[in-house]
């Protein structure tokens, strides 16, 4: 197999070798034209029960079409991405691959993002980084949809399958207020209806339909007579900047959030609040990102481990005020024994209330 070779031609365009796409160099100007980038983007996340869904909605794609398709799956970090993208490929007649750092974009192309790696482009280039997760994943389905929103603006299509928890919602509302598509999977047919119900509860979406409709309403968005490409909303560039460059400035989230008395889970910094669109989330300044669910969620586990750690030292404490007053009950000391003896049951109680805590269900259900 022939490596990758990359030329850099005067302008500073990237000319890619053989395998990576039709190109060539005009003599007038010496710039190198890339004839297989797309004109439109289409964003794809699933979470559970997304293998299948992905399977059926990649079996309808034609790969005339002048786009090129980036899938965010929720996976183990212990995956094998040559592995799905292997297996996409037995469902499809696009050319499926796994997604590497600083690869051109081209139409009729599958790009699956990497296990443990986020999903992100660049105008006609991907990008895999290493960035703190976001609603506790990575690759995070909203990072990839707000890259595509903010570089592809209104040519960009975000598309959310079957799965559990919100993550894809936020990154939904970006590709919206961007003016691209909005595609959802009928809630109805999802092996689990959560991921798409939570967006249709967010915003009205452009095409809620099964997978079977998808492809013909892609190419019913790609028919339409091209606008110019819109300009993103500032704050959302901003965000996108400030991950590619794993921003970690506090003054540049304070400019796109506001403090709040909330510190992050993961690393225990400071979260700001983003409320500009429709879905509230909280980012710390190293980029650790939630929705208000799974910050419940985090604290409530949070919140457990704390509970343990008095538990445990509760029960070490009346283990010891025990031993003491039995010593003082052998020498015949009883006011003293009486006295330790109290203590431990207080202490007890205590604990058959933390455990009761434990008992009952911390991670309170909540809407976003």
């Amino acid at each position: 197999m022939l490596a990758q070779k990359n030329f850099l031609n005067p302008a500073g365009r990237v000319c890619l070798g053989p395998g990576y796409g039709t190109t060539f160099m005009t003599e007038q100007n010496n710039l190198c034209i890339m004839e297989t980038a797309p004109g439109y983007l289409v964003a794809i996340g699933a979470s559970a029960g997304g293998f299948n869904a992905v399977f059926e909605l990649v079996s309808h794609l034609r790969p005339e079409t002048d786009a090129a398709y980036l899938i965010v799956l929720h996976l183990s970090s212990r995956s094998i991405g040559a592995y799905l993208a292997h297996r996409i490929q037995d469902h499809t007649k696009l050319k499926s691959i796994v997604a590497m750092d600083g690869m051109p974009l081209q139409k009729g192309h599958i790009y699956v993002a990497q296990p443990n790696h986020h999903l992100t482009v660049s105008k006609n280039l991907i990008r895999i980084g290493n960035g703190p997760a976001e609603n506790r994943w990575r690759p995070s389905i909203d990072v990839l949809f707000r890259s595509a929103a903010v570089h592809y603006t209104n040519r960009s299509i975000g598309i959310i399958l079957t799965g559990l928890f919100n993550d894809g919602t936020a990154g939904m509302s970006a590709i919206k207020r961007c003016g691209g598509n909005t595609i959802v999977q009928d809630p109805n047919e999802a092996e689990y209806p959560e991921l798409p119900l939570s967006v249709l509860n967010a915003m009205e979406v452009g095409h809620c339909i099964p997978l079977g409709e998808m492809a013909n309403a892609i190419d019913m968005i790609l028919a339409k007579p091209e606008e110019p490409q819109n300009q993103p909303p500032p704050d959302l560039s901003a965000e996108v900047d400030l991950y590619e460059r794993i921003g970690t400035d506090i003054r540049a989230q304070k400019q796109i959030g506001e403090y709040t008395p909330y510190t992050c889970p993961e690393c225990g910094g400071v979260l700001f609040r983003h409320d500009q669109d429709s879905i509230l989330k909280f980012k710390c300044h190293t980029g650790h990102s939630y929705t208000v669910r799974d910050l419940l969620k985090e604290q409530s586990s949070e919140l457990e481990a704390s509970i343990w750690v008095a538990v445990r030292s509760l029960e070490q404490r009346k283990d010891l005020l025990l031993s003491l007053g039995e010593k003082y009950a052998r020498s015949g000391i009883n006011q003293f024994a009486d006295d330790y003896h109290q203590k431990a049951e207080k202490l007890e109680q205590h604990i058959r209330h933390l455990k009761a805590i434990l008992s009952s269900d911390l991670d309170l259900p909540m809407e976003d």
